[in-house]
């Protein structure tokens, strides 16, 4: 990640103060869960007496903590805090929150809503299917790539050309260049498939939530059994699209 310019380094009680905060909980999200006061000095870009404060203010707050015994810092639990007070107003959330079960149901599969945040994919709600999702395949509070997701592909494709720059900026380059061919046609569908993160995984089928101003808000996706049939993603495709008409009527009348 490029370093901020000197004058935000910098610069007390400022907009940089702020930024480079922000920048330091980013490298501690990407790192091992703790990491020494030097590395993030270098990565940041940052001196170190400036990281030295910044994070010291950050664990006053809670949302970086530092381990006793080795003196590495990682992020805090108020993170968490804060995470769930924004997913309990998040409209989208509470519109398909009720479908869930129905679709697991449905389809026989789990079911989850991915948000697409900076360049991530990030799971913030979802329901086990027998079977599929569950064990060593189940990962509730998922956070990946967007664009090698399905919901990702869909959601990034919709958003303004600078989120798409910054969702581009975290692909590798086979990735980046797929994405650059299909951006219209990802735009422009109405669901996609994808396969799951490592060979045996379920495979993805989702289908995006657009407000009716035309703004991507999340993404319904189903995790079907690998090799599932056609038919089982058609009817997959059928009840989440379903369930998202009736969460964007819900919304419309919010």
């Amino acid at each position: 990640m490029p370093p901020l310019s000197d004058a935000l380094h910098e610069a007390p009680g400022s907009l940089g103060t702020v930024r480079n905060a922000v920048l330091l909980l980013q490298l501690l999200a990407e790192g091992p869960a703790y990491q020494q006061l030097t590395d993030l000095a270098d990565r940041s870009g940052l001196s170190l007496p400036t990281v030295h404060r910044l994070l010291r203010s950050l664990v006053l707050a809670e949302l970086v903590e530092q381990d006793p015994r080795s003196s590495r810092y990682g992020l805090g639990p108020e993170l968490t805090r804060l995470s769930h007070r924004y997913l309990a107003r998040l409209p989208v959330l509470s519109a398909l929150s009720p479908y869930l079960g129905q679709v697991r149901d449905a389809v026989g599969a789990s079911v989850r809503v991915d948000l697409l945040v900076r360049g991530s994919v990030v799971t913030i709600d979802r329901v086990d299917g027998s079977g599929v999702g569950v064990g060593l395949y189940r990962d509730p509070h998922g956070t990946r790539p967007a664009l090698t997701t399905a919901a990702g592909r869909l959601l990034a494709a919709r958003a303004d050309d600078e989120r798409w720059k910054l969702v581009l900026a975290d692909a590798d380059d086979d990735t980046r260049s797929l994405a650059d061919r299909e951006r219209d046609t990802w735009a422009s569908a109405p669901w996609l498939c994808g396969d799951g993160p490592f060979p045996g995984a379920p495979v993805e089928v989702a289908v995006p939530v657009v407000s009716a101003a035309g703004m991507p808000l999340a993404a319904l996706v189903a995790d079907l059994p690998a090799g599932a049939s056609m038919a089982a993603t058609e009817s997959a495709v059928v009840h989440l699209t379903r369930a998202v008409g009736a969460a964007v009527r819900t919304l419309g009348h919010g």
